[in-house]
C-alpha cells in the first residue's frame, strides 16, 4: 500500500513520550489560518522556492521525480512511500524506543486523511513491538477513527478552538465532529493529551483556556494539556509555496506564563507549555 508524507523525523522528543520516530503525512482536511507546516496541508507534491537562497546559476534540474538544487533554494515537499518502506526506516530506530519508553508518531498534515495507509503502518509497529501515537486533529470517520484507535496507544489531540463558529472560521470546519471522536477515543479508553495551539489575534483569550479546562475535566483519560504557543515557522513556509503570508504575533514568556496559570485554575489534570 502507498501513501504520502512529506516528511521522517528521527529522535523526536516531543511528539509524545521517550525517543520517537515521526512520520508526517502530506495532506489535511482542514486549513488552519496558523498552521506552521503549510506545506502539509495539500496531498499534492510541491516545490517550495527560497528566493534569499537562489543564486540565479540556472542548474536545477528534475532527478528522479525530484529538484536537485545546488544551493537549497527550492524543496520539493512530498513523496508517494510504501508501507515497507516507512516500516523499515522506524525499524532501524528500535533499540532507542526500547532504552527510552518511545515509540512511532504519526502526525502531519493529518495522519486519518489516509486513514487506511496510517492504519496498516501501525499495524506493523504493533507487530514489531513498537509503541505507537497519532497527532490529529481529530476531523475524521468515526468508523476509520475505531479500526484506528485499536493499534493505537497514544492520541496527541489537537484543539484548536472551543468554540464551534470560531474554530470554523479559523480552520474551515466546525469542531462538532470534532469532539464527538474525541469523546469516542475517551470512551475506548486511550491515553489522551490534549495539544492547544494558543495565537494572539484568535483564539488567544480567557474563554478557550477555560473551555479547554472544562473539555479535559469531561474525558475520563486526559493524561495532561500541552499549551503550544504560535511561532511563525509557518511563514517562511507560505512565501516559498506561493500562498498568501499570515503573520501572528509571538505570545511574550509573561503571557504564556498567564495562560499556564488560567487553565490550571479550572483543572486538576497536568498543564505544561509544549
Amino acid at each position: 500500500m502507498n501513501g504520502k508524507i512529506f516528511d521522517i523525523q528521527k529522535f523526536c522528543t516531543s511528539d509524545g513520550p521517550g525517543i520517537r520516530t515521526t512520520v508526517f503525512f502530506k495532506g489535511c482536511p482542514l486549513h488552519c489560518l496558523w498552521c506552521h507546516n503549510p506545506e502539509s496541508q495539500s496531498s499534492e507534491r510541491q516545490v517550495m522556492f527560497y528566493a534569499d537562497k537562489c543564486r540565479g546559476c540556472g542548474k536545477c534540474k528534475n532527478a528522479d521525480d525530484s529538484f536537485v538544487c545546488y544551493n537549497d533554494a527550492r524543496r520539493v515537499c512530498g513523496k508517494t512511500v510504501t508501507v515497507d518502506e516507512v516500516t523499515r526506516e522506524v525499524l532501524r530506530d528500535k533499540v532507542f524506543y526500547e532504552t527510552s519508553g518511545g515509540g512511532v508518531t504519526l502526525s502531519g498534515g493529518e495522519p486519518l486523511y489516509q486513514a487506511d495507509f496510517a492504519l496498516e503502518i501501525l499495524k506493523r509497529a504493533r507487530k514489531n513491538g513498537i509503541r505507537t501515537a497519532i497527532e490529529t486533529c481529530g476531523f475524521a470517520p468515526k468508523e476509520k477513527l475505531r479500526q484506528i484507535a485499536e493499534y493505537t496507544d497514544l492520541f496527541l489531540f489537537d484543539v484548536k478552538e472551543t468554540d464551534a463558529q470560531l474554530h470554523q472560521s479559523f480552520t474551515g470546519v466546525d469542531n462538532v465532529l470534532i469532539l464527538e471522536n474525541l469523546r469516542l477515543i475517551d470512551s475506548l479508553g486511550k491515553d489522551i493529551i490534549l495539544r492547544c495551539p494558543i495565537v494572539p489575534g484568535c483564539n488567544a483569550r480567557t474563554e478557550h483556556y477555560k473551555g479547554i479546562a472544562e473539555l479535559a475535566n469531561s474525558l475520563a483519560s486526559v493524561k495532561g494539556i500541552e499549551i503550544e504557543p504560535y511561532h511563525s515557522l509557518g511563514e517562511g513556509k507560505n512565501v516559498a509555496l506561493g500562498n498568501e503570508s499570515r503573520v501572528f504575533r509571538t505570545l511574550t514568556a509573561e503571557e504564556i506564563e498567564d495562560i499556564l496559570v488560567t487553565v490550571r485554575k479550572y483543572t486538576d489534570v497536568p498543564v505544561s507549555k509544549s
